[in-house]
């Protein structure tokens, strides 16, 4: 397995402009979209191969091909639990990272995740232990990892699909990205608690500093230039040229070698 995955040249243009992308993210940022849209724009054509559809939907994985280069694909599912992260899903994304780690096989990542899925009931079967297995299987990968930032990021499941702090190689975000601890209206409500309390009850100038709130929160913080101003994120890139993007940042790492220390192996969080 120290093999690299066959090449399988294409037809299909590197530096292809996909123009559906445009507008392919909702005004509404509650609204969802097909993240499948989203990944058979940008790699070769008619080359997705989806895992386990109807299992945890909320994560999609499956093998692809990007410039004829075999990849792995995990991406949240925005029609499914909002792409929440559940157990389900952890479990799915953890195996399969493993499997792509241990064949030599890129991973690109799409991110839409507004966090992990709350819940007495998940909380009970162990959503923090299942969780940290998907986190651990990507810290664990020496394959190249790319991700793109297509919408929410959220949090600790920001951290955990695929960001710069559990050592991604290459992290994109579209100007729709939104990287932050949390949502601008459950942000107001913590942050701006204080003012909100000191207007009372009048509901119409409640609902007005509300708003204002909440613009300030999205203008200041609520966008992916704060990360990429942090080294968190490469590039702020058009959707419509993530394909090249793509393709340039996995040139750029196809050499790839990790060295890590010697060491019989780590303890993974079963």
């Amino acid at each position: 397995n120290m093999e690299d995955p066959p090449f399988l040249p294409t037809n299909d243009d590197p530096t292809r402009r996909e123009e559906s992308l445009a507008n392919v993210i909702p005004d509404d940022p509650n609204k969802p979209y097909d993240m499948r849209d989203v990944i058979n724009a940008v790699i070769d054509r008619d080359s997705f191969y989806e895992i386990q559809p109807l299992f945890a939907p909320n994560l999609l994985i499956g093998f692809a091909r990007l410039n004829g280069h075999a990849i792995g694909i995990v991406a949240n599912q925005p029609r499914d639990l909002a792409g929440c992260l559940d157990i389900n899903g952890s479990l799915k994304g953890a195996r399969f990272i493993r499997f792509c780690d241990a064949f030599n096989i890129p991973i690109v990542t799409f991110q839409d995740v507004p966090g992990f899925l709350p819940g007495t009931n998940q909380e009970w079967l162990g959503i923090i232990k299942h969780g940290a297995k998907l986190l651990y299987a990507y810290c664990e990968a020496t394959v190249p990892k790319l991700c793109v930032t297509t919408r929410k990021s959220y949090g600790g499941a920001y951290c955990v699909m695929s960001s710069r702090q559990v050592g991604s190689d290459w992290n994109l975000a579209w100007a729709t990205g939104e990287i932050a601890v949390m949502g601008s209206k459950g942000a107001v409500k913590i942050i701006r608690r204080k003012d909100l309390a000191a207007i009372g009850k009048n509901d119409k100038k409640l609902a007005e500093a509300t708003a204002k709130f909440e613009q300030e929160y999205k203008s200041e913080l609520l966008h992916p230039y704060l990360a990429a101003k942090v080294g968190y994120i490469d590039d702020v890139i058009d959707p419509r040229d993530t394909r090249p993007k793509l393709i340039s940042g996995l040139e750029l790492l196809k050499n790839k070698v990790e060295s890590r220390p010697r060491r019989k192996h780590g303890n993974i969080p079963l």
